[in-house]
């Protein structure tokens, strides 16, 4: 059934306006609200006192909730609770998120109102629209949730509170708090929803890795060099990694000792780092066996820096391009393959010369792909370490390299630790 036919028939069974109720409910539902719940709340909204026409929430456990369920009824201890304020229809509106467990398993939810609630406490939660966030279930809590603060607790196996360790941070985290030295922090000034607006960003990093920031209302405690606990953080992607984002809910404190960060990345096998789904700082061991297209002296869109074929710019179209430099190399460690992309700077070390030498390589042969075949030449077949971001996608996994040298270690050397590491 579609929107208009649920419309109508909600207005005629109300006895009023049909466009009215059409905009309602075409605003609850682009809110993400289930379309059952929002018909319920117009309902109420518009005095009908048979609300939910019959068909009442059905209780769950928390593994048994699914995407196919319209609204529930739940019991669990509150893991986390974070707040935000978002924009809604022009609107600032404040939410509420983060998760909820039982014995069963834990489900994040997003409360539209404020019901007071506060992590470790146990709740029963009446009436919760399901909508699917990233592929999961998600809980929603509206106007026609009820939220019951229960005495007797739930035994769950999962840590209440929000306090991390950067390197267990996850996309889609919300309530979060760390405990960080401020490695990086600069001022931007950005064109925000609400025009020219100036926020902070940077690097953090505490004992098991490193994470960039943004800070959408600059905190005064947020500089470089400072340690700080940052309460109330929630984690999106940015550029294909997780990022710490700090908003007008959250806390920073100083703190009266200095956090230990570390200088190093997260060693990973290529296996390891692709399940993780993106990693900002990660070191890969492996061997480059071939170069992807687009390696060596290639053409670059002045306005937005894409790569220009047949001086076309997919974006732009015909423009005058500019040279540039990149290395695009297949590294492989036995447990999978990642693209390395080296920028101009790497490139000009494994080449051994700048775009002035390339093109002139290139004019020498009549040939741009001399370039590329004498990074392979250089390259293909030999053993690298590797620092950088990786971002995975529907297109596969890449990682945006910072360092890129042979490894100097005996092979034979880190053969027999990994023969202990097993216990052989």
């Amino acid at each position: 059934m579609s929107l208009e036919d649920h419309a109508e028939d909600l207005a005629s069974d109300l006895g009023v306006d049909t466009e009215e109720v059409k905009r309602d409910l075409e605003n609850l539902v682009s809110y993400s609200v289930p379309m059952d719940e929002a018909k319920q709340s117009l309902r109420r909204k518009y005095g009908d006192d048979t609300a939910g026409g019959g068909n009442g929430p059905t209780t769950r456990d928390v593994a048994d909730i699914s995407t196919g369920d319209s609204n529930v009824s739940v019991t669990g201890v509150l893991l986390t609770v974070g707040q935000r304020s978002i924009q809604y229809q022009g609107e600032e509106i404040v939410i509420f998120e983060g998760e909820l467990a039982d014995e069963t398993g834990k489900i994040s939810y997003t409360a539209w109102e404020d019901f007071g609630l506060e992590p470790g406490i146990t709740v029963r939660i009446g009436n919760a629209g399901v909508r699917e966030w990233e592929g999961d279930p998600e809980l929603n809590l509206g106007e026609s949730t009820s939220v019951e603060l229960l005495e007797d607790s739930v035994d769950v196996d999962y840590e209440v509170g929000g306090d991390r360790d950067l390197a267990d941070l996850s996309i889609g985290d919300r309530g979060v708090n760390v405990e960080v030295l401020v490695q990086d922090c600069e001022t931007k000034v950005i064109d925000g929803r609400d025009g020219e607006t100036e926020i902070l960003s940077g690097v953090l990093a505490d004992g098991s890795g490193r994470l960039p920031f943004t800070d959408w209302d600059p905190h005064d405690g947020i500089a470089t060099d400072e340690s700080v606990r940052i309460e109330n953080a929630f984690v999106r992607e940015f550029r294909g990694v997780p990022s710490v984002n700090v908003s007008e809910f959250s806390t920073v404190q100083a703190l009266d000792r200095s956090v230990g960060a570390t200088d190093s990345a997260q060693q990973r096998s290529v296996r390891s780092a692709v399940e993780s789904g993106g990693l900002f700082d990660v070191e890969l061991v492996g061997t480059v066996i071939d170069l992807r297209d687009g390696s060596g002296l290639i053409e670059r869109c002045p306005e937005c820096g894409r790569m220009v074929q047949n001086g076309q710019c997919r974006s732009h179209g015909e423009v005058d391009a500019e040279d540039d430099l990149r290395t695009k190399a297949i590294l492989d460690d036995g447990t999978g393959t990642v693209t390395v992309v080296l920028g101009e700077d790497l490139t000009e070390e494994v080449y051994g010369g700048d775009v002035e030498d390339a093109k002139e390589a290139a004019r020498d042969a009549m040939d741009r792909e001399v370039v590329a075949d004498a990074i392979a030449q250089t390259v293909v077949g030999r053993e690298f370490r590797v620092r950088g971001s990786l971002s995975v996608d529907d297109y596969g996994a890449n990682l945006e390299a910072r360092s890129f040298a042979p490894t100097t270690d005996d092979p034979a050397d880190r053969a027999r630790a990994l023969l202990a590491e097993v216990g052989r």
